[in-house]
């Protein structure tokens, strides 16, 4: 069974939509979504620095249009894809992948909580640090100590943390045992209670989408289920702004279904590096330029199966 998945804030490097802009057709979908989101998406995956595209205004839509991008060249029938997930933002470029939204739609949303999201963390600094390595259960009890949250549990060993920055920087001098504590390329405290004014902004402007149910099985990124219905994937796009993000159930679920195969949509290399320790015996891809299409499209071959894809 192949698996599609697709990166969240943080995974953005500058200067990485470039090689991608050279294909046919691609300059003219990221300008098409850059009128969407009312940013020059092309300038900023081409030429623009790394403290403006970590900017999550800017981010957001950037990496969930590199993705639509990477996902075109492909040119996979979603027929044969057995399943679908995406961490945090990248959730919405895999409710593309499944037929739950267009790109349009889903790039009007992304802007959307990508404003929402960078005015409620302008309200008092935040951040996210990953905690790598360390005994979980300690890990746990340090992040409790410090008033942090377990925003994203990623698996393989990873953490994230979130909270203040004064709260970030205690547990950067006061690690657990054995764990690294590395500051992320994000300006909030996602997928937590800082974030909770931009859930209602973001219930708003979903209030005029109509999606459609499913045509991939979609794994959500809050406990690892299958999600069968368009207006609950729209929910859930819009609750997990303030809700952690549980990677780690996401990949069990992977196991648990079967899959063989795993290709990681641009911006790529976060998920299937995560994947190398949580996924053993599968093989993996990431889409970091337009020279691993052909390895790409060789798993598709390899691993797709149109009736796997129906039993799903």
């Amino acid at each position: 069974m192949l698996a599609i998945v697709a990166p969240g804030q943080g995974s953005q490097t500058p200067g990485f939509l470039a090689p991608w802009l050279e294909l046919p057709g691609l300059r003219d979908q990221v300008d098409r979504l850059s009128s969407v989101a009312h940013l020059d998406l092309v300038a900023h995956g081409t030429t623009s620095d790394e403290e403006t595209i970590k900017d999550t205004a800017v981010a957001q839509p950037l990496i969930v249009a590199a993705g639509l991008a990477s996902l075109s060249a492909l040119d996979i029938d979603p027929a044969v894809i057995g399943v679908t997930a995406g961490h945090s933002v990248g959730e919405f470029t895999a409710a593309v992948a499944a037929g739950v939204l267009t790109d349009e739609d889903a790039l009007a949303l992304v802007s959307e909580r990508a404003r929402a999201m960078a005015e409620a963390a302008a309200v008092r600094p935040t951040g996210m640090s990953a905690v790598l390595g360390g005994d979980p259960d300690e890990v746990q009890e340090v992040l409790s100590r410090e008033g942090l949250t377990a925003a994203n549990m990623n698996g393989a060993g990873q953490v994230v943390a979130a909270g203040t920055l004064e709260q970030l920087a205690a547990l950067a001098e006061q690690p657990p045992t054995r764990a690294r504590v590395i500051p992320l390329k994000v300006a909030g405290a996602f997928h937590t209670e800082h974030m909770a004014p931009a859930v209602e902004r973001l219930a708003s402007a979903a209030e005029g989408v109509r999606p459609s149910d499913p045509q991939v099985l979609l794994i959500s990124n809050a406990e690892g289920a299958a999600v069968p219905a368009g207006e609950e994937v729209l929910q859930r796009l819009v609750t997990q702004v303030s809700n952690p993000v549980r990677w780690d159930l996401t990949m069990e679920r992977f196991l648990d279904l079967g899959v063989t195969g795993l290709i990681e949509l641009a911006p790529a290399g976060t998920l299937v590096g995560l994947a190398k320790r949580a996924l053993k015996g599968v093989e993996l891809v990431a889409l970091k330029s337009p020279d691993d299409l052909e390895a790409a499209r060789r798993m598709v071959a390899e691993h797709a199966s149109v009736e796997g894809a129906e039993q799903a």
